[in-house]
């Protein structure tokens, strides 16, 4: 039987200096992320053993290490994000991210703006 399982961190707040303008990396600001992992984790579901899983409290510690690296671009933060997800959980098959900063810094009156990116496993 082949199945997919989903695991998703929904939600998850993160104060962090990310983007292009000097305040941003100064002062900083609110960015929440939206993660949906898919793979084959068919064996935990026989074992009910976390070792045969992609335990999503060690999603989040890869999560929370990239999002303490400043960068200027959200798809940079992204990328880092994915590509580590990929090497250091070999189960996991796609990856979905919504990034998003709250009141970005753009002369608009709106709650966020940011990216979504969907990746498969080469």
């Amino acid at each position: 039987m082949r199945t997919t399982t989903t695991i998703f961190l929904e939600n998850i707040i993160f104060y962090a200096y990310h983007g292009i303008a000097p305040q941003e990396t100064t002062v900083g600001n609110t960015f929440i992320i939206n993660l949906t992992i898919k793979g084959d984790f068919l064996k935990s579901m026989e074992t009910d053993d976390v070792a045969d899983t992609t335990s999503y409290a060690d999603i989040y510690e890869v999560v929370k290490q990239e999002m303490s690296i400043p960068s200027k671009l959200l798809e940079h933060v992204c990328g880092r994000i994915m590509n580590r997800l990929f090497q250091d959980f070999p189960a996991i098959e796609e990856v979905k991210i919504k990034l998003s900063k709250l009141n970005p810094p753009m002369g608009a009156d709106i709650d966020s703006a940011g990216i979504e990116i969907f990746s498969l496993r080469d």
